[in-house]
C-alpha cells in the first residue's frame, strides 16, 4: 500500500545502504552527495568571474578562491549536520520556524536563484556547443529542453547512478583542465606567491566580491543538507557521530576538486592572456577564440568539453534542488519532470529573446545578472542554517561548538555585505545607464531590494526572539501511535485493474489474498481508443468489444473458481475512468499493477497509478511486474 512520503527526497530517501561495511567500502558507501554539490561551484557563472581575475590580476587573486572555498567547506559541513541530526532539510526546517507567509517568500526567493543558476547552465550550454561544433546560439538554448528526459532517466536509474553520472562530468571537466594546464605551462612560483593574501584596489575587490557571490550558492545548502539523507544510517549517537565524519571527508574531497576547477580555470586565464597582455577578457567566447590563437586547437576544444559538461551537470543537481524546495518550503510535490520543464522554461525564455535581440554580448551580460540575483538569496539560506545547528534544543549533543558559531556569523557577514555592497553597485551603475533605467530602480528595484533586506532582518532576528522553549523538536512523521489493539482488516469489496498483460494474474492473485472467497471483486478495464478519449463514453469500436469480451473472460474463469466477481469498463483517461468507477461503487480495496516502464515510457503511462492513488480514499497495493 502506497502512502504519502514526507522525507526530503522521499523517492531516494534512505536508499543508499552504509550499515554493516567497513574500512574503504564503508568510506565508499558515504561518497556521492558533495560531488553533487560541488558541480554548483564550479558552473558556468564561476566561468566569467575566474576569467577575469585571471586575465586582469595574474595569479594574485587565487587566495580569494582559497578563501571562498574554506567558506564554502564550513557552510555545507553545517548543511550536512543538520541533515543528519534533524533528518530534515533546510527548506523543512524553515517550514518549522518561520511563519507561511515569510515561507512563501523564502520559496519564491530560492526559486528565483535557482532559475537564475539554471539560466547560466543554459548560457554555458549554448555556448559550449556553439565553440565546439558551431551550433548557432538559438538552437544551443532550445536543446537544453531535452534536459528533462536525461534528468526524468537518471532519476529512475537510482541514486547511486545519478551520483556515477556527475561524477564522471566532473571527472571530464578536471582532466580537460589538467592537460590545458600542461599545455599554457603556468609558472608555478608565481602561482604559489597567489596563495599569499594582498591589498586589493577597487578593481580587484570588486572581482574578488565576484568570486565569492559565484562561488558559494544558496541552493547548494538546500541540497546537500537533502542528499546526505539518501544514507541510511544508524541512528544512535555514535552512528549519527559516524556519519557527520565520514560526510566530511565527502565535502572536503569534492569541495577541493570544485577549487582546482576554478583555480585551473583562473590559472589558465593569467598563464594564457594576463602574461601576454590580454587583460580584460571576461566573455567566455573570447578566451576560446584567444585559446585558439595561441595554442591551436586542443586546448579551445577542451575548454568547450568543459564547458558543456560544467553545464550539464549543474543543470542536473539544480533540479534536484527546486524538488527540495517546494517540498519544504510548501510541502507541494509534484513529478519531477513537470517541476523540471517549468523551471527550463522559467530560465530559456530570457536566455532565448537575448539571443534573439542582443546575441552573445547579451547573453554575457545576462551570466553576470544571474550571479547578481544568486547574490541577493544568499543571506536567506545561510542565516537560517547556522540558527538550526546552533539550537541545542533540536540539535542536541551535535549543536555547534561556541568558536564555531562565531566563525560561522562571521563568514555570514562577510559573504551578505559583500553581496549587499555587488547588489548597491550594479543598482547604481544601471539606474546611471539612462534616464530609463533611472525611473525603473527609483519607483521598482530600490522599494524591491529595501523590501528584501527587510525580509532578510525578520528572517534573522525570529529565532532569536522566540525560541520556541515550550514546543518539541519537529519530528518528520510525527510522534508514533501506541499500537495496543491491532485486528485483522476485512475487505469486502475489491477492484482489480486489468490491462490485458502478464500482470493481470499476478494483481489478481494478490486480490485473491486480501479478500478470500468472503469478498466480491470488481474487474476493471479502461478502454483508451481516440473515439473512447474524445467522447468520455462507449464507443463500439472493434477494439472495444474484443476488450469487452476479455474481460468477461476473466469473469467467467473466476466465477468457476467459486468467487463473486463481475466487470466494469471505463472510457477515456485511465486514471480519472478508474477513480470514478472506485468512488462509484463500495470499493475498500484497490489492486493495480505498475507498468515498469522507464524512461519516456514512464512518463507518458507510469503516472496511473499515482494518480488514482491520489484520487480515491481507500487503500491501493501496487503490485510490480515479474521479471521471467
Amino acid at each position: 500500500m502506497t502512502t504519502h512520503d514526507t522525507h526530503s527526497l522521499g523517492n531516494v530517501h534512505g536508499t543508499v545502504t552504509t550499515e554493516g561495511k567497513t574500512g574503504w567500502k564503508k568510506i565508499l558507501s558515504f561518497l556521492g552527495p558533495a560531488y553533487l554539490v560541488s558541480v554548483g561551484y564550479m558552473d558556468p557563472g564561476n566561468w566569467a568571474t575566474d576569467l577575469a581575475a585571471g586575465s586582469q590580476f595574474g595569479y594574485k587573486l587565487i587566495w580569494v578562491l582559497l578563501l571562498s572555498n574554506l567558506i564554502a567547506l564550513l557552510l555545507q559541513n553545517l548543511a550536512v549536520r543538520l541533515g543528519i541530526v534533524r533528518g530534515l532539510d533546510l527548506a523543512q526546517a524553515s517550514k518549522h520556524t518561520y511563519p507561511p507567509f515569510v515561507n512563501f517568500c523564502l520559496y519564491v526567493l530560492a526559486q528565483i536563484a535557482i532559475i537564475a543558476c539554471d539560466l547560466a547552465e543554459i548560457i554555458g550550454m549554448a555556448i559550449g556547443l556553439n565553440l565546439l561544433f558551431g551550433l548557432p546560439l538559438i538552437w544551443g538554448v532550445s536543446i537544453t529542453l531535452l534536459d528533462t528526459l536525461l534528468l526524468l532517466f537518471l532519476l529512475n536509474k537510482g541514486m547511486r547512478k545519478l551520483e556515477g553520472f556527475i561524477i564522471s562530468l566532473i571527472f571530464i571537466v578536471g582532466l580537460a583542465f589538467f592537460v590545458q594546464m600542461f599545455i599554457v605551462k603556468p609558472d608555478m612560483v608565481d602561482i604559489a606567491k597567489g596563495f599569499i593574501p594582498s591589498k586589493l584596489n577597487n578593481e580587484a575587490l570588486y572581482i574578488a566580491i565576484g568570486i565569492i557571490g559565484a562561488t558559494v550558492m544558496p541552493h547548494n545548502l538546500y541540497l546537500h543538507s537533502s542528499l546526505v539523507q539518501t544514507r541510511k544510517i544508524d541512528r544512535s549517537d555514535d552512528g549519527i557521530k559516524a556519519a557527520i565524519k565520514y560526510n566530511f571527508w565527502d565535502t572536503t574531497i569534492a569541495l577541493n576538486l570544485a577549487f582546482f576547477v576554478n583555480a585551473a580555470i583562473l590559472i589558465l586565464a593569467a598563464s594564457a592572456f594576463f602574461s601576454r597582455g590580454y587583460h580584460q577578457v571576461a566573455e567566455i567566447q573570447d578566451a576560446h577564440k584567444l585559446l585558439t590563437g595561441i595554442f591551436g586547437s586542443l586546448a579551445p576544444a577542451l575548454f568547450a568539453i568543459a564547458l558543456i559538461a560544467a553545464g550539464q551537470s549543474s543543470t542536473v543537481t539544480g533540479t534536484l534542488a527546486g524538488q527540495i524546495i517546494m517540498e519544504g518550503h510548501l510541502n507541494l510535490r509534484i513529478a519531477p519532470w513537470l517541476r523540471r520543464l517549468l523551471t527550463r522554461l522559467f530560465a530559456i525564455v530570457p536566455a532565448f529573446f537575448t539571443v534573439l535581440h542582443a546575441g552573445s554580448e547579451g547573453l554575457g551580460k545576462l551570466l553576470i545578472l544571474s550571479q547578481v540575483v544568486l547574490s541577493l538569496q544568499l543571506g536567506f539560506a545561510i542565516i537560517p542554517l547556522i540558527h538550526f545547528v546552533s539550537d541545542k534544543k533540536r540539535m542536541g549533543n551535535f549543536a555547534i561548538k561556541p568558536w564555531l558559531k562565531v566563525l560561522s556569523w562571521v563568514f555570514a557577514a562577510l559573504i551578505v555585505g559583500l553581496n549587499v555592497r555587488l547588489v548597491i553597485q550594479e543598482i547604481d551603475t544601471w539606474a546611471g545607464s539612462d534616464p530609463q533605467s533611472a525611473t525603473l530602480v527609483h519607483y521598482l528595484i530600490t522599494p524591491l531590494a529595501i523590501a528584501i533586506g527587510l525580509l532578510l532582518l525578520y528572517v534573522f532576528l525570529r529565532p532569536l526572539l522566540y525560541k520556541h522553549a515550550d514546543k518539541p523538536a519537529y519530528v518528520p512523521h510525527g510522534i508514533a501511535a501506541s499500537l495496543t489493539n491491532l485486528q485483522a482488516v476485512h475487505y469486502n469489496n475489491i477492484a482489480v485493474t486489468i490491462d490485458f498483460s502478464r500482470n493481470d494474474e499476478d494483481c489478481i492473485r494478490h486480490a485473491l489474498m486480501q479478500g478470500g472467497k468472503n469478498a466480491s471483486y470488481t474487474l476493471i478495464h479502461v478502454v483508451e481508443t481516440a473515439g473512447a478519449r474524445y467522447h468520455g463514453k462507449q464507443v463500439m469500436d472493434n477494439e472495444t468489444q474484443s476488450d469487452a469480451d476479455n474481460l468477461n473472460k476473466y469473469v467467467d474463469a473466476l466465477v468457476e473458481l467459486g468467487y463473486k466477481a463481475e466487470a466494469r469498463i471505463g472510457y477515456g483517461g485511465p486514471a480519472n475512468s478508474i477513480a470514478e468507477i472506485i468512488n462509484q461503487t463500495k470499493i475498500d480495496f484497490v489492486v493495480m499493477g505498475s507498468h515498469g516502464h522507464r524512461m519516456l515510457k514512464d512518463l507518458i503511462f507510469g503516472t496511473t497509478v499515482n494518480s488514482v492513488r491520489h484520487r480515491v480514499n481507500v487503500p491501493v497495493l501496487v503490485v510490480k511486474p515479474q521479471k521471467n
